[in-house]
Parts: structure tokens; C-alpha cells; sequence
């Protein structure tokens, strides 16, 4: 099969992808997007003989956008725009989560200073504020007290992009040092990690040490449900462990993300990471195939 990798930018993660592709004998076609135009009827050239097209896309406009015209063309693509459309937004995936009853922390979404106050007073200190749009940990704030608080709503609101003005507060999870991320193929998990970092934040991007998690029958049902829940695909499933004696489950989902890194997670896996999202990568361009030759 012919793959198509749309990137801006080839990191590891890619080269990985890549080097598996290849070793089987796929033809691959690397595909700059920020030399592409998207025409409203024809795709271009780049695309035109791919039987799939994988995004990897470092900006989210840019794989949000592409991703949508892709399919407008009928050319399949992984993950589909509408997974990457509910991914890509923090409040619309916590939407989704909640929607399909997978455990998810609270949260509260205002438009004004005084009614996000409103959010951070009723959760308490500390509590987390998030943009909704972002990665790797960046603009996260955890908040201790009424003045961080007040500074932090502050320069936001004074921020000139209009996401910077929807205030996503969060309530803080307890979780003991580290965060679980799963990649997974339609909820199918590949593999599991743990970042762990005395920070709070354990974002493996931000340097937190990673090590082979195993799964439990919890996490892998919350992870095939959170898969569900915002469009399935190849994804990376974040879960924080709670202590909450309350509560009816061991696990929260925070987060989905529809542009997985992997290469930490193979660093410490097992299995041959790579070689599985291929595996998933054949069997999605093989569907595609078959749904093209029935078509009237």
C-alpha cells in the first residue's frame, strides 16, 4: 500500500513510523503540509495516489484544517477530523468523556473573570486553570490561592486570542507523582507508561522520567470507552490514579490526544510499539480499500 505521512516537522516519533513502513515494503510519500494547498473541490497532487494518509501534524489548526479537506475529498485519513475536532479541544473532550460516563475530573467552563473566579472559589485551592487549546503541558496553572488566582485570570483575559478568554478550571487530582499514558488503536491499547516527575505537572515533554505500566481491567475499559467516546483512532489515553475513598473507580481520564507521541512509550514497552500502530495502520488502509472497490 501507498502511505501518506502528512507532517510539519519529522521527529522521532515519525522516523519510527517511518522506518517501519518502509521495512515492509510500503510505499510511503512524505507530505510537507505547509507546502500544500487545499482547493475547495480537487486535493493536490501530493495526495493523489495514497491509499491513507496519516496525520501528524504539529499545530493544531494545521491537522484540524487538513484533516477536514482530506475527507472532504473521500481520501481516508487517520485520525479523522472529527476525532481530531473533539481531541483538539480540551472542553469539548471533557464534553465527550462526561457524556459517555467515563470518570473525568471537574470541570467548569466561564467567559469572564469574575464568573471563573466563581469556578476556582467553588473547587478551592488548589485547582488547575488550562487553555483550551494546547500540548505538552504548556499554559497549565495550578492555582493556591485568590491572588494567583487574580493574576492568572488577569493576564489571560488580557491575552489578544479569543481562546485565551474561555476559562477552563479544573479541579487538582491528588495523583501520587505520576500520570498513566496508553497509546491505543481504536481503544485497543499498544502499550502503557508511567511519567513520573516531583513536579506537578508529569508531562514526559517536560522531562518526567517514564517507565512500562501494566494495565489493569479498569484502566483498559475506561480506555476503550474514552476511545469511543471522541471518534476512536490511534490515540494516547491519559489516566491519573486517584485515592479518593468515595469514589466508585481507580482511575480519571483528563485528557485524549489525536497526535500520540510514542517515542518514550517504545523507549520502555515491551513490545515493538512501532511495529503495532502499523499493524492498525495496514488493517485501516486494507477497510478503506474494500469500502472503494464496493462503492457503486
Amino acid at each position: 500500500m501507498e502511505i501518506g505521512v502528512l507532517y510539519s516537522r519529522i521527529r522521532h516519533d515519525e522516523k519510527l513510523l517511518l522506518g517501519e513502513l518502509r521495512e515492509r515494503g510500503h510505499e510511503v510519500t512524505k507530505i510537507d503540509v505547509r507546502d500544500q494547498r487545499f482547493d475547495l473541490t480537487e486535493p493536490p497532487a501530493a495526495f493523489a495516489d495514497v491509499d491513507l494518509v496519516v496525520d501528524r501534524c504539529l499545530a493544531t489548526s494545521r491537522s484540524r484544517y487538513a484533516t477536514r479537506f482530506l475527507a472532504a475529498y473521500g481520501i481516508p485519513v487517520v485520525n479523522s477530523p472529527e476525532t481530531a475536532a473533539v481531541c483538539a479541544d480540551k472542553a469539548e473532550c471533557s464534553l465527550a468523556l462526561a457524556g459517555a460516563g467515563v470518570p473525568t475530573p471537574r470541570t467548569e467552563v466561564a467567559f469572564t473573570k469574575e464568573s471563573a473566579m466563581a469556578s476556582i472559589e467553588r473547587f478551592g485551592y488548589p485547582c488547575v486553570v488550562k487553555p483550551v487549546i494546547g500540548s505538552w503541558g504548556r499554559l497549565l496553572a495550578k492555582i493556591d490561592s485568590r491572588s494567583a488566582a487574580e493574576a492568572i485570570l488577569e493576564h489571560k483575559s488580557t491575552l489578544g486570542h479569543y481562546e485565551h478568554k474561555v476559562f477552563y478550571v479544573q479541579e487538582f487530582v491528588a495523583k501520587p507523582g505520576r500520570d498513566i499514558r496508553v497509546l491505543a488503536t481504536d481503544g485497543e491499547p499498544v502499550g502503557a507508561m508511567v511519567r513520573s516527575s516531583d513536579h506537578w505537572l508529569t508531562n514526559a515533554a517536560k522531562g518526567a522520567e517514564t517507565e512500562a505500566f501494566e494495565l489493569d481491567d479498569e484502566a483498559r475499559d475506561l480506555v476503550a470507552r474514552a476511545s469511543e467516546a471522541v471518534g476512536g483512532g490511534l490515540l494516547g489515553v491519559d489516566l491519573m490514579e486517584t485515592d479518593d475513598p468515595d469514589a466508585d473507580h481507580s482511575y480519571t481520564v483528563h485528557e485524549v490526544n489525536h497526535t500520540v507521541e510514542f517515542k518514550a512509550l517504545d523507549g520502555v514497552a515491551d513490545g515493538d510499539v512501532p511495529a503495532q500502530v502499523v499493524d492498525w495502520l495496514e488493517g485501516k488502509a486494507k477497510t478503506a480499500d474494500e469500502t472503494a472497490v464496493a462503492a457503486p
